[in-house]
């Protein structure tokens, strides 16, 4: 079986597995206060051209955005989202859960637009007074790249940030799978930018090459304050935190992340081509690594004996839209494989 389902579905780059069995024997400070640690994080501070600015490994992409959303809103706060976004439709009401309501609003293509954020918040204003009964919209959560595949452009963030900046709304950025994102074709986004346009930020690792682990880049000085209190309380702070610094400075050495996220966006590239000229059907004009299609459930049937894909909804009586991801180890042989027999 060739899985085509999610990008999560397999192990470990060569170089992290070989670099945590290489460091395995050592010992180093614990809780993320070791060198491995600080040396990713200097990557990463690097690669955003910004020394001020605290880095937090965590687990898995729920728990950061528990630990982020959290840190920053009161319980009478609340965070708003697209109808498609993670927090809203993949987390099973973690974020609710702990306390903080989500406010969805209708994606457009997987995306947040300025004048719907704007409206809402309008409405949360009477005669220029706040609607006290109601929970207080003060973060914006968007996904980059979205739920859809899709992508912001330089000036789509900067209008967000600047809305956000204006009605003294934050911004969060979802970066589970932002690799695939500043590395599709027609990206002019990079990481500089998204550190200045934000208030917090991760970088996924788990969907590209990591075994597992995000790094939360928190970008507001308001925020970082007693920042590490909540991260142990939400269970995020982890006793062998050296591995997740090995992880992440052997996948930001030598551009390694990004160029596993471009393969990754090359194959999704190819069969998106091979889907239009063998007359399917796309539903989203993704340009990263995921792709939707509408197959025909007798054909989906046969193709599934030896691909497995995410199936996303019934079309129509006789199709599905289904969602094909690629990931950083997909081999350009089972792509191949994939097109000769659609």
């Amino acid at each position: 079986m060739i899985y085509l389902n999610c990008d999560y579905a397999d192990g470990v780059h060569p170089n992290v597995l070989s670099k945590l069995s290489e460091t395995n024997d050592m010992q180093t400070g614990v809780y993320g206060l070791d060198e491995f640690s600080y040396a990713a994080k200097q990557q990463i501070k690097d690669l955003c051209n910004n020394q001020d600015m605290d880095i937090y490994f965590i687990s898995g992409g729920t728990q950061t955005n528990i630990t982020a959303i959290s840190a920053a809103l009161m319980h009478y706060q609340a965070v708003i989202s697209a109808d498609t976004g993670h927090i809203n439709t993949h987390e099973c009401g973690a974020v609710e859960n702990s306390g903080y309501k989500i406010l969805t609003l209708p994606n457009h293509d997987g995306k947040l637009i300025p004048s719907d954020i704007k409206a809402m918040i309008e409405a949360h204003h009477v005669q220029g007074m706040a609607r006290i009964h109601d929970v207080q919209p003060k973060m914006v959560y968007i996904s980059n790249s979205t739920e859809f595949g899709t992508i912001y452009t330089k000036r789509e963030l900067e209008d967000l940030y600047n809305l956000c900046q204006d009605l003294n709304l934050l911004l969060y950025i979802d970066g589970a799978r932002l690799g695939y994102a500043l590395s599709a074709e027609n990206n002019d986004v990079d990481l500089e930018f998204i550190a200045s346009h934000c208030d917090m930020f991760y970088i996924g690792g788990t969907k590209l090459g990591a075994m597992y682990g995000e790094a939360l880049v928190v970008v507001n000085p308001k925020l970082r304050v007693d920042f590490q209190y909540n991260l142990k309380l939400r269970g995020a702070l982890l006793a062998k935190g050296r591995f997740m610094g090995v992880q992440f400075s052997e996948l930001f050495r030598d551009n390694l992340y990004f160029n596993l996220a471009k393969n990754a966006n090359y194959l999704a590239t190819k069969i998106r081509k091979a889907l239009v000229e063998k007359g399917y059907k796309l539903t989203v004009n993704s340009p990263t690594n995921l792709t939707f299609a509408v197959i025909e459930d007798k054909k989906l049937n046969e193709l599934s004996k030896d691909f497995s894909f995410e199936i996303m909804s019934q079309y129509d009586s006789n199709h599905k839209e289904i969602r094909i991801a690629t990931g950083w180890n997909t081999k350009e042989e089972y792509v191949d494989q994939l097109i000769d027999k659609l």
